[in-house]
């Protein structure tokens, strides 16, 4: 399942807004590498880095690539578990942007409980849900001064137990969630659930708040799928660009807001759209 070109669009316009030239982009589930690829529409991108765990699709990822005229020694692309095997040791990005499978389900093994990308935030993301182990993994791979852009089910946002106790910890004792981007129902092809992009970085102040935009109400409706067009995106870019607040749409929220809403990120609890 590819990610549809909107929400690729917007994806890969957010991890680099700011940037013209990206030394490391990174896609950690990234399929046939189209996502990567978009990445250089938006900056100078020198070296891709991905991982896939279809083989197929992994020899279609390096193909891909080749045909876009990358460099062989430009690009690596590895084929594995990007959780259970971690291709890129301790190296940091300047760009990640990844659309992982939702809800997958991973081994949650007691070994990585000692893993560095995992072992901080205090708990493993639940068996049934990877959700967490994946964000935990990317956010290990994006260097102080990067940006990490990635897809999510909503659940992410409010889920308790051990997803409760890793969201705390990176926005309390890390304080890297930029902003969430509540995107409109039906826009991925394999499901109809809404989404969310949850977008990262590391050299955020004390006092800087997070975004939220809740985006899921303006799309256009094609025969069976939503379609983000280009205003869409640009209004989403835009209003992220310039962390503006617009009624009904988007909202700023201190850190001790979100504290009061004891780390819940749903984006209704910030952004009151009640017509």
């Amino acid at each position: 399942f590819y990610t549809p070109s909107g929400p690729a669009e917007l994806l890969c316009r957010l991890a680099c807004l700011g940037l013209t030239d990206v030394k490391d982009a990174a896609d950690p589930t990234c399929g046939s590498g189209s996502l990567l690829l978009r990445l250089k529409n938006y900056a100078n991108v020198r070296n891709y880095y991905g991982q896939e765990l279809t083989s197929t699709t992994y020899n279609l990822a390096r193909m891909n690539m080749l045909l876009h005229g990358i460099r062989f020694s430009s690009f690596k692309i590895e084929n594995g578990d990007t959780l259970e095997w971690d291709a890129f040791d301790d190296m940091q990005f300047d760009a990640v942007v990844a659309n992982p499978p939702f809800s997958a389900e991973w081994s949650a093994a007691d070994k990585f409980n000692n893993d560095d990308r995992f072992s901080k935030a205090g708990r493993l993301a639940p068996k049934k849900t990877a959700d967490y182990a994946f964000i935990l993994h990317m956010v290990h791979h994006l260097n102080e001064g990067g940006t990490m852009a990635c897809v999510a089910p909503h659940g992410v946002l409010f889920r308790g137990n051990a997803e409760g106790v890793i969201r705390r910890f990176l926005i309390e004792k890390k304080n890297y969630i930029d902003a969430i981007i509540g995107l409109p129902a039906n826009i991925f092809y394999g499901t109809s659930i809404p989404t969310c992009i949850l977008v990262f970085k590391k050299c955020r102040k004390e006092d800087d708040n997070i975004l939220f935009i809740d985006a899921s109400k303006e799309f256009e409706k094609v025969k069976t799928q939503n379609k983000l067009r280009p205003q869409h995106i640009q209004k989403i870019v835009e209003t992220y660009r310039d962390r503006k607040e617009i009624e009904k749409y988007s909202h700023l929220a201190t850190l001790q807001e979100v504290a009061d809403n004891d780390y819940n990120l749903n984006i209704p609890r910030y952004v009151d759209t009640f017509e």
